[in-house]
């Protein structure tokens, strides 16, 4: 798996968009191969074929593949999201003029993948210059698919990590949310991702402590058991978390009166809906 990781790596560190989009396409398909693997075959055309089973995280782990791409991702030599961040910084700063939007949103997606696939690269939205980066490409500036793209980003970056909410607070998150939220310009589609994400950010806060019983990397305590020490990853790039940063919770309510500053008499109705239409099915909540 190294060496499918370093072939990846080279394209995405090139200063040539086909190889950056090549270095992308790889990636990708390594993540499929890991979220596919032990479904079988693809049916031939013409069969009857269904979407496979949906798939959670911890089905994923007795899978020898998965185990092995997940250990390499607490050690910053091989964490994708890292690499995956410094090839959108570059996209960003040379992509002013369009020519690079569609790099930009592929990017954006495959950090979602490998957030969703190893939770603890989350940790690296505690730093501010990854989180900034995200808000930048919510100025009015950019396209609506990027918006879109890193609306969806943000929610997966701030999932189960109350610390990262904290960053995004403290940067004024909440003000260009809201302000791209509240801007005519805005189109449609921007503003329907825009809702989901408020939605999101009024639920209520789980930290995400490890269990005292069991030594394991950090966030994944059901998932590989076993793995001593600090993070690699969180060395590199991040703060251990205390007990008390691990316990950085707001209240929904408290949460309301930030969100009231920006949208006054809207949040009520917000959380009405939300508790009437429960818009994640409940997973959230």
């Amino acid at each position: 798996m190294e060496s499918l990781l370093s072939l990846a790596f080279d394209n995405l560190s090139s200063f040539d968009g086909s190889k950056i989009k090549k270095g992308l396409r790889q990636v990708e398909g390594l993540l499929a191969q890991i979220c596919l693997a032990g479904q079988g075959s693809p049916k031939k055309q013409g069969e009857n074929q269904q979407q496979p089973p949906r798939r959670m995280l911890a089905d994923l782990s007795p899978d020898p593949a998965f185990r092995e791409f997940f250990k390499l991702q607490e050690g910053f030599e091989w964490n994708v999201a890292q690499r995956l961040l410094t090839t959108l910084d570059w996209l960003v700063v040379r992509g002013g003029d369009g020519s690079y939007d569609m790099l930009i949103v592929n990017t954006l997606d495959l950090i979602q993948g490998v957030l969703l696939l190893h939770p603890p690269s989350r940790v690296l939205f505690q730093r501010s210059v990854h989180m900034n980066l995200l808000l930048d490409l919510l100025e009015p500036i950019n396209s609506p698919a990027i918006q879109c793209a890193t609306i969806i980003t943000l929610v997966v970056a701030l999932l189960d990590m109350p610390q990262n909410i904290r960053v995004f607070e403290a940067l004024d998150g909440l003000l260009t949310v809201t302000s791209l939220f509240k801007s005519r310009e805005t189109g449609r589609e921007v503003k329907f991702r825009l809702t989901e994400f408020l939605y999101f950010y009024l639920t209520p806060e789980t930290p995400n402590i490890p269990k005292p019983d069991r030594t394991s990397v950090i966030a994944g305590p059901e998932l590989i058991p076993g793995s001593p020490g600090k993070s690699k990853l969180l060395a590199s790039g991040g703060r251990q978390r205390s007990k008390s940063e691990s316990g950085n919770t707001l209240s929904v309510d408290a949460k309301k009166q930030h969100l009231d500053r920006y949208l006054p008499g809207v949040v009520d109705e917000l959380l009405k809906d939300l508790d009437t239409y429960k818009p994640f099915g409940g997973i959230l909540s």
